[in-house]
């Protein structure tokens, strides 16, 4: 067999528990195990360093096949795939995480199922399973049992395949013919209770009622309901229930460009990241998830107290993630280096107290919620506002995490002053007239403060730092944060000079002068998005609407995007699927779609 050359047009499935990719031709190149953070027992996606290609993949091939065809099951998170051989023999492939609600609570096990069944003739496939452990490093011992195999030797990463398939043909990589419905199911290493074959199909049935509910439940545009319904679900697959947390992506180390060095580990919640996220949920009305990352932030704001809030954290809210690389993957395409966690938790990233200000906001407006905020969670709140009024002025390393520098970044001071500005509503909710008058006068204050030094009068532009002169995309967000209106002239002029220095045909660069690794060669997906939302407040509607639909076409085969985009070759860089480039697809649709009214 051919050895593959990767690429992100890859699906995604999960649980809130697990989550997994799986390439075109029904291999699952990526997926950790037990939890989404943890050792990816499927690594091919990054290369480990041995001599087979499919090392690190659970791939099924189909022999003499000549097309394969794949789609989601509507509004689901299960993915099916159909393979055609030269003989006009057909299979489907139906991956799933199991993912219901049984005995008053949810179902989700660290559990990957696969349906494989013929559809027309006696197709014969080949079913390669090859997990490694230890980041690549190892192979496991393989036990045979009565109607299973155990793969161990990873510590908490041990798992179990249960299948009604022949174990030798898995076991020897061996041809056979597929002329009945088989089951693999990948979990715990744990006897299951029935059948494979039974139980995978009736998790599946209790499985896709499940997202047939829970896509229903959402609050969604007219316009483009398919590519939100896609994004929402991502999005949700990118969550780990047991805490709360909200994961920037899936992978580690896929790289921002070719042979960059900007290959980070983003398997973890970054503040910033999921407020963006947990907003665009709640306007469609997920409060649930909503509900879970409150409950997570609540817990770190809790365990910190006045200490320095640290930008990201583990799925389980562990604060340390010290960075280390692994030799023994190679990397995406060879392009390392790997790591394994993100430096970026010691740097100061002050945008941070303005971010949980935000996110938590919503317990003391939303009346849909179960526990509402009250004083008590406020006073918790007020301490991160006095970090924020301290901090505002003071150099950190940015929304962009730059590890060479320090600037006082005019994104950070802003999202100081929103969690300032917050603080005076929240307050006013409360009714706490003294509070409310003493956050309302320092976020006047800090406004001013803000826009006179991010504002530089020699380039007639909001700039990325104060005193600085290199622009920023970061400054479109400024409207949005409240801190300036958008028709306000210095927005107008600073929205022009993104246009002509960041902008790359329909793309946009974060910036682009030097930073630690020289100049940025790909476009930060999510930037463009905040370009469609810029244009739709300034009055240029029918640009935005024209931009987003093409925006749209960037997609991978099944609607999703990583976190930048190649403007000359519209290929996809960085970590996938990125929840931030999620997040803008449903922001700007429903920004821009036609109401409900209007359109019917």
């Amino acid at each position: 067999m051919t050895a593959p050359v990767r690429n992100l047009d890859l699906a995604v499935i999960g649980n809130c528990e697990i989550a997994a990719l799986v390439d075109s031709d029904a291999a699952i190149v990526w997926g950790c195990l037990p939890r989404m953070d943890a050792d990816p027992v499927f690594c091919a996606l990054l290369e480990p360093d041995t001599p087979d290609a499919l090392d690190g993949s659970f791939a099924l091939e189909l022999i003499d096949c000549v097309e394969t065809q794949q789609r989601y099951l509507r509004n689901s998170a299960i993915l099916e795939t159909v393979m055609t051989d030269s003989r006009g023999n057909r299979l489907r492939v139906v991956d799933f995480c199991p993912r219901f609600r049984a005995r008053g609570r949810m179902f989700r096990p660290a559990m990957i199922v696969r349906l494989v069944e013929p559809l027309a003739g006696r197709p014969v496939a080949r079913f390669r399973l090859r997990p490694r452990f230890a980041h690549g490093a190892t192979a496991p011992q393989v036990v045979r049992g009565s109607h299973n195999l155990a793969y161990r030797g990873g510590g908490a990463a041990d798992f179990r395949l249960t299948t009604n398939a022949s174990l030798s043909a898995i076991v020897e990589e061996s041809p056979c013919v597929v002329d009945a419905p088989l089951a693999l199911v990948l979990g715990p290493d744990q006897t299951l209770e029935q059948s494979p074959l039974a139980m995978a199909q009736d998790f599946l049935v209790e499985t896709r009622e499940y997202w047939d509910d829970w896509v229903r439940s959402l609050a969604i545009p007219f316009e483009w309901q398919e590519a939100v319904i896609r994004a929402a679900i991502s999005l949700k697959l990118c969550t780990y229930e047991d805490t709360g947390a909200v994961l920037a992506a899936l992978t580690t180390s896929v790289p921002e460009s070719p042979g960059s060095g900007r290959n980070w580990d983003y398997r973890y919640c970054w503040l910033r990241d999921s407020y963006f996220v947990i907003q665009t949920l709640n306007r469609l009305g997920t409060t649930r998830t909503m509900e879970g990352y409150l409950r997570f932030i609540d817990q770190i704001v809790a365990r910190c107290g006045n200490d320095e809030l640290q930008p990201l954290f583990s799925a389980s809210g562990e604060a340390e993630v010290p960075e280390r690389t692994v030799a023994s993957l190679r990397g995406y395409r060879g392009m390392g280096p790997v790591r394994v966690g993100n430096h970026a938790y010691l740097q100061r990233q002050h945008d941070v107290y303005g971010a949980v200000v935000l996110a938590s906001a919503h317990s003391f407006f939303d009346e849909r919620l179960t526990n509402l905020g009250d004083a008590v969670q406020f006073a918790q709140l007020e301490g991160l506002g006095a970090r924020a009024l301290a901090v505002h002025d003071r150099p950190d390393a940015g929304p962009w995490e730059f590890r060479g520098f320090e600037r006082v970044h005019t994104f950070s001071a802003a999202m100081c002053w929103a969690g300032v500005d917050r603080l005076a509503k929240i307050a006013r909710r409360l009714g706490l007239q003294d509070r409310e008058d003493y956050w309302q006068s320092q976020a006047l204050a800090l406004r001013e403060h803000i826009l006179e030094r991010a504002w530089n009068p020699a380039r007639g532009t909001f700039t990325s730092s104060y005193g600085g002169e290199d622009l920023d995309a970061t400054a479109l967000l400024l409207p949005e944060l409240g801190v300036v209106d958008p028709l306000d002239p210095r927005f107008l002029a600073t929205l022009e000079a993104i246009e002509r220095e960041l902008k790359d045909g329909d793309l946009l660069y974060r910036y682009r002068h030097h930073d630690d690794f020289g100049k940025p060669a790909t476009a930060f997906t999510i930037c463009a998005f905040w370009y469609v939302n810029a244009l739709a407040a300034v009055g240029r509607r029918d640009e935005a609407r024209a931009l987003f639909e093409r925006l749209l076409a960037r997609r991978t085969r099944l609607g999703l995007l990583s976190e930048d985009i190649d403007p000359a070759t519209g290929e996809w860089w960085g970590n996938y699927p990125q929840t931030y480039s999620l997040v803008g697809i449903i922001n700007s649709a429903l920004r821009l779609s036609r109401s409900w009214e209007d359109a019917l």
